[in-house]
């Protein structure tokens, strides 16, 4: 059984974050066709995802749900 570090977590949430965001600011600013409150939108929105997503993968760390130990 393997379990991951923060440093992996954390930069796993930042790689999705950076992917998301991009998609999220596209979104917005093609439904409301204004830069700086997609920008803001996003930031917020993402901001608060990356600590819920952080919390998620750490959480699910703890479990054994679905794990299982191969061997050779």
């Amino acid at each position: 059984m393997f379990h991951e570090k923060h440093s992996r977590t954390i930069v796993k949430s930042i790689t999705w974050r950076l992917l998301a965001f991009g998609a999220t600011v596209i979104v917005l600013q093609l439904m409301i066709n204004d830069w700086q409150t997609s920008l803001l939108h996003s930031v917020i929105i993402h901001s608060i995802k990356t600590v819920l997503y952080y919390i998620h993968e750490r959480l699910w760390n703890m479990s054994n749900f679905g794990q299982e130990l191969k061997t050779r």
